[in-house]
C-alpha cells in the first residue's frame, strides 16, 4: 500500500498537465462616450451669422463655456472602445454680437473640404501651365 501511493499520486499530477484550463473570464469593458456628438451633417448646416439659439438647436448646449469669453463655445466629444480605439474631436465656436462668426476645429463644412474631382481639375489644370 505504501508503494502504490506514489504511483497512484504521480498519475494524478500528470494527468492534471492534461486537462484544458479553464478559461478565465475577463473583465467587460464598456464603450465610454462623452461630451457633444459632432457629426458632419450638423458641421454643414453651420452658418455665419446664426444666432446663438439657432447653434445650440444644430449642436445642443455646449459641453463648455469660457467663464473669461462669453462669446466662445467649445463642444468635444471623446468615445472609447476598449481594446479597438479611442477617438476625441473639438470644434470650437466663436461668435460676435451674438452672431456665429466663426469656428474651428477637427471638422470643416463639407463644401470647404475639397473633394477628388476638384483636386484632380487643379492638379490636370496645374500640369497644363506647366508644359
Amino acid at each position: 500500500m505504501v508503494r502504490l501511493l506514489p504511483v497512484i499520486l504521480a498519475c494524478f499530477v500528470l494527468s492534471a498537465c492534461s486537462i484544458p484550463k479553464p478559461s478565465i473570464p475577463r473583465v467587460y469593458k464598456a464603450t465610454v462616450q462623452q461630451g457633444n456628438v459632432l457629426t458632419q451633417e450638423m458641421i454643414d448646416k453651420l452658418k455665419p451669422g446664426m444666432t446663438r439659439s439657432q447653434v445650440a438647436f444644430i449642436m445642443g448646449e455646449p459641453i463648455l463655456r469660457n467663464t473669461f469669453d462669453s462669446d466662445r463655445w467649445d463642444y468635444i466629444y471623446t468615445i472609447d472602445v476598449p481594446g479597438y480605439f479611442n477617438q476625441e474631436m473639438r470644434m470650437s465656436l466663436f461668435f460676435e454680437d451674438d452672431l456665429l462668426a466663426y469656428f474651428t476645429g477637427d471638422m470643416a463644412p463639407s463644401d470647404a473640404q475639397p473633394n477628388a474631382e476638384t483636386v484632380a481639375a487643379q492638379d490636370t489644370a496645374a500640369a497644363e501651365d506647366d508644359s
